[in-house]
């Protein structure tokens, strides 16, 4: 796993866009696209403002969800919100190479998981591989919606699962058995809280839900005071 440190989070989330971006181009130059899944939050939201201006072939981009809430749509707890009015907004983005977890009606959460699974197959392979996979970490060690004591962490035959209320709603999140297929994983972790789980996902802590990450193909983008220790870039 390869830290980079950098003084603030503004600074992290640019090295963070341009090494996507770095992906993109190689992934497109291999296999003609790019299969980019982003996690929610606040974090990342200059790091997708930055990945906007880069210079990449829009369309041969494709951006999946690694996790959403059950809400309505333009919801503010909804990560595609946050999407919409960051990456989506300023990108040339091809509106069909965009995919939004299914999550409007919670009358049938498990069809929505396996239409979300079907439709991530049809644009990247069975079994589904991911180019890229970004995640954030949780101070209480979660990652994507993989959280302590759900039972969404002990799937290991499907690639899209719902997980009981977690601060006050449930959600679709992607599961172990794809997000270790993905042939990149970028952390990107900021603040003082995050110092602790991320000193525990460096160490390969499987105690914590973001230590049952692959670490082989992981890279992690930290501003300094979420690795105070680590020599910085």
């Amino acid at each position: 796993m390869e830290l980079t440190v950098l003084p603030d989070i503004r600074m992290t989330a640019r090295y963070a866009a341009a090494y996507i971006a770095e992906q993109a181009r190689e992934s497109i130059a291999a296999r003609s696209r790019f299969i980019l899944a982003l996690s929610g939050g606040e974090t990342p939201r200059p790091m997708l403002d930055a990945l906007a201006d880069e210079d990449l072939d829009w369309g041969r981009v494709h951006v999946v969800q690694v996790d959403e809430r059950f809400a309505p749509t333009g919801h503010p707890d909804r990560n595609l919100t946050l999407l919409r009015q960051t990456l989506l907004a300023k990108a040339a983005l091809s509106p069909d190479h965009v995919y939004p977890m299914p999550v409007e009606n919670d009358d049938d959460p498990a069809a929505a998981a396996g239409e979300y699974a079907g439709q991530l197959e049809e644009i990247a392979g069975t079994p589904a591989v991911i180019d890229l996979v970004h995640l954030g970490l949780g101070g209480d060690g979660h990652t994507a919606s993989l959280v302590p004591g759900d039972a969404a962490l002990e799937i290991a035959d499907a690639d899209v699962a719902i997980t009981g209320l977690y601060k006050g709603r449930r959600r679709m999140t992607l599961t172990y058995p794809i997000l270790n297929r993905a042939r990149c994983v970028l952390w990107l972790v900021s603040g003082a809280s995050k110092a602790a789980m991320l000193a525990r996902l460096r160490a390969g802590d499987g105690g914590i839900p973001a230590g049952r990450i692959a670490a082989e193909n992981a890279v992690v983008f930290a501003d300094r005071d979420a690795a105070p220790d680590a020599a910085p870039a």
